[in-house]
């Protein structure tokens, strides 16, 4: 809209609608960033206090002891935290932590989850993020379980180097998802962005395939450390691409098909991967993680950048804007 050299514009104060309401979504963001980094800390005190507590040794009494001592650990901190969140967790936040859930809770339609399903799994976009997930994650849960007979097979002893590089990959991940997050904090280039980390998490797995059996172990720290920023960081950006691509679907039902989708490939390509690494070598093994993962890319760049979340979001904004009126040559008019 253009207006007169003489027109003077002014704003009411007034938002169209709903002025005296809070904003809604004050939890977003601290939602996305609690979950980029507290899930791979949990992976990294694994790798570090698992080869501590459990000792290599020709004893298997020994290492029964050590096991058993891991496990009474892991049980008594599951159970302390169960007791955290039945004495302490509301049912829900005071506010709604996404727009999708808004959405559903200021809806008097009852959720159809098999609808939804369906919709989901019409949607092009969706399906080839499932696949484009599935496999990034899949190859990472193979690296995680594996990341110990893959190294004693190059590094002999190595156990504590092991647990070390896995916890390298994982601290590493965690300083990739910050900066993803903070990527698309600013830009919003969900597409882009996954399809950049994607691409590099292929180098990544590249690079440490061929300098696994250079033999010098500090290659494989600093090869493992890019793998796991770019891997690691893809996890949480593809959950807000799946979020974008989906609203205003429910994110419970597109986050757990995401989670459905990791594991079938993880069993898969875990089961494949131990029989490759046994009966063939692990650089073949590890070369088709490598062509999984271009498939992988390809998938991402076929994703159609349909960013409803988004948009929904303009559109709220542009509906709670305040009004604006125009004073022409004396005459007030309102928009």
């Amino acid at each position: 809209m253009e207006l007169h050299p003489d027109a003077k514009v002014e704003q009411t104060g007034e938002p169209r609608e709903n002025s005296h309401r809070p904003a809604r979504f004050p939890f977003a963001k601290i939602r996305e960033r609690l979950h980029r980094e507290s899930t791979p800390l949990g992976g990294a005190v694994g790798f570090t206090l698992s080869p501590t507590i459990v000792h290599d040794s020709d004893n298997l009494n020994d290492i029964s002891q050590d096991l058993a001592i891991l496990f009474y650990s892991v049980s008594a901190c599951c159970t302390l935290l169960l007791a955290v969140i039945l004495l302490f967790f509301k049912d829900e936040p005071p506010l709604p932590p996404s727009l999708a859930q808004a959405a559903l809770k200021d809806s008097d339609v009852p959720v159809d989850f098999v609808g939804s399903l369906r919709r989901l799994l019409a949607n092009p976009s969706y399906v080839l993020l499932l696949f484009a997930y599935g496999i990034m994650v899949g190859v990472y849960y193979v690296l995680s379980i594996l990341l110990n007979t893959i190294i004693l097979r190059h590094y002999e002893g190595a156990v504590q180097d092991a647990g070390r590089i896995g916890l390298v990959i994982i601290v590493s991940g965690m300083v990739g998802s910050a900066v993803g997050g903070f990527v698309l904090d600013k830009t919003h280039k969900f597409k882009e962005t996954s399809f950049v980390l994607y691409l590099c998490a292929l180098a990544g797995m590249l690079g440490f395939t061929f300098t696994l059996s250079c033999g010098k172990i500090m290659v494989v720290y600093a090869t493992s450390a890019a793998l796991g920023f770019f891997m690691t960081g893809f996890l949480p950006v593809g959950f807000e691409l799946a979020a974008e691509l989906t609203y205003p679907e429910p994110e419970g039902t597109s986050s757990g098909l995401l989670n459905g989708s990791v594991q079938v490939f993880a069993v898969a390509m875990t089961t494949g991967y131990s029989q490759l690494i046994e009966h063939v070598d692990d650089w073949w093994a590890n070369i088709i993680l490598c062509a999984l993962l271009a498939l992988g890319t390809v998938f991402t760049s076929l994703i159609k950048s349909d960013l409803r979340r988004q948009a929904a979001a303009e559109c709220k904004k542009e509906k709670e804007a305040p009004q604006v009126s125009i004073i022409f040559e004396g005459t007030f008019t309102k928009l």
